[in-house]
């Protein structure tokens, strides 16, 4: 129901705390003004600890049904159960953030990481039709067919986890302009396997590696057909990598969400949820690492 096993749920609870007592002084109200009731005078709340708080924004993240039944579950009416839902969702991602396990937003800090071997790639998630018309033609992706947003994620071969997630961005938006605009800037000398939708994507100083792209009336040689097949079995890492990131359902089934900016908190959030996982639950022997190993 979390996506998280107890340890996974016990680490990230120790961050949602701090994060929690940040947002919340004990001597100020919800609205930031200062307390006249003694400390634990007033209503009660159901979620009486803050482990029951970080379960209530789990559960909906990785269930994702509809506000009125996951209220329901808790005691909660639609309403409410909205209203705890944006408050609590930003302290989940902070608190990722403090544990360590949220992805970069800042193409240029990835420079920073270690050099390695990094694959980048583009995922769609479906939203609901915007009413704007100028906007339905922004999110219609002739691609999925539907109307969608889009992000784009760097992933480390070696430690499968996120390292860089791009800003969300219209679904009709190709990955190639997506990566330019985000202006990710890799380790020097590492090495980037792309698909053909990276065409003449070519960042300094990095080595990339891209499947030839068939030319119309002419069929592509053996040996490019070998390479491409290598290059598939190596891509398969991160298009598992996305399938485990939308274990969260809340970024795999349509966005039906309409506050601005929520879809891209969300996602971060699902990225976090996969690093958090991975550190657990992969441990990277010599035998493992040696699988990892692809053609260069």
């Amino acid at each position: 129901m979390t996506s998280l096993s107890l340890a996974e749920f016990e680490n990230l609870l120790l961050a949602f705390e701090i994060e929690y007592a940040l947002a919340h002084p004990p001597t100020l109200t919800a609205t930031g003004e200062l307390r006249q009731r003694q400390i634990g005078g007033g209503a009660k709340s159901r979620l009486a600890s803050l482990a029951d708080k970080l379960l209530f924004v789990l559960v909906y993240l990785k269930t994702y049904m509809l506000q009125t039944a996951h209220g329901l579950q808790f005691g909660y009416s639609q309403a409410r159960a909205n209203e705890l839902l944006h408050e609590l969702l930003p302290l989940v991602q902070k608190s990722l953030h403090r544990a360590g396990y949220a992805p970069l937003r800042d193409g240029a800090a990835l420079a920073d990481a270690a050099v390695g071997d990094y694959q980048i790639d583009g995922t769609e998630r479906r939203r609901l039709r915007p009413e704007n018309a100028e906007k339905q033609r922004e999110c219609y992706s002739g691609k999925s067919k539907t109307h969608s947003v889009k992000n784009l994620v760097v992933i480390n071969t070696r430690t499968e986890t996120v390292d860089y997630l791009s800003p969300t961005a219209a679904g009709a938006q190709h990955d190639k302009k997506a990566a330019e605009a985000a202006q990710i800037h890799y380790p020097a000398g590492s090495t980037l396997t792309k698909d053909t939708g990276f065409q003449a994507y070519e960042p300094a100083e990095v080595h990339t590696i891209q499947p030839t792209k068939k030319k119309r009336g002419r069929a592509l040689h053996v040996h490019e057909v070998l390479a491409n097949r290598l290059i598939a079995r190596a891509r398969i890492v991160i298009e598992h990598i996305v399938a485990r990131i939308k274990r969260c359902r809340i970024v795999k089934d349509v966005f039906r969400n309409t506050k601005a900016g929520l879809d891209d908190v969300v996602m971060e959030i699902a990225c976090g949820l996969h690093n958090l996982r991975t550190e657990f639950r992969h441990a990277h022997s010599p035998a493992v690492i040696a699988a990892h190993i692809y053609f260069r």
